[in-house]
């Protein structure tokens, strides 16, 4: 009897450690500072190309069930969700210079003091790093479509400073910067000739 009571009460402590692993953060100084809300019933789902094509923003949508005002605060106003050891951060409060990258959520990690997420490129950086030849050619509405569908799987990492708030882009240069005590890292980057978050995100991970 005894033995049964303590798995009892061993499955509901495993229970509620697994319930204080979903957290909402309302700002970034509670994010900083790992002091958020604890939930148990968080959604967190992957965004088709279809959904991202049309209606914009990033690619993990979080709510929860039958409770359409925290899925509003989610949607608008919480700044990040931790889940178990992911964490993602809510793209409609950050921007890249003046530019938005709409709604919803990015994976995001911690890095040496900083956080960096991946996002479609915008702004200048989309203009450098994706831009389709094709698209050059045709113009128009063509040619502007033609960009939204290589936008939609084309993903680059960006480095947010918990300090300020602010948003940089993670290319080349700043890549250079970060590897610069890690000789074999570096040279090894050297030899890429892309900035898309599949090879920026792997030498950033040997970096944690």
């Amino acid at each position: 009897m005894k033995r049964w009571w303590l798995l009892g009460i061993f499955g509901l402590l495993v229970a509620l450690h697994g319930s204080a692993q979903q957290v909402i953060y309302a700002n970034l100084k509670e994010l900083v500072e790992d002091r958020g809300d604890t939930l148990s019933t968080l959604k967190i789902e992957k965004r088709s190309k279809n959904q991202i094509l049309l209606m914009g923003g990033a690619d993990y949508r979080v709510s929860v069930d039958d409770n359409p005002g925290l899925c509003r605060y989610l949607k608008s106003r919480c700044y990040a969700v931790r889940a178990d050891s992911a964490l993602y951060v809510n793209c409609k409060k950050v921007r890249y210079k003046r530019f938005r990258f709409g709604g919803w959520y990015a994976p995001a990690i911690w890095i040496q003091g900083k956080i960096y997420f991946y996002a479609q490129p915008v702004g200048s950086v989309a203009a450098s790093t994706t831009q389709p030849a094709d698209a050059t050619k045709l113009g128009g509405d063509v040619g502007t479509a033609i960009a939204a569908s290589g936008l939609v799987n084309a993903r680059v990492y960006y480095e947010l400073n918990p300090e300020t708030g602010k948003v940089e882009f993670v290319g080349k240069d700043k890549m250079l910067q970060l590897l610069k005590n890690e000789p074999e890292l570096l040279n090894a980057f050297l030899q890429e000739s892309s900035e898309s978050a599949e090879v920026t995100g792997k030498y950033l991970l040997r970096l944690k």
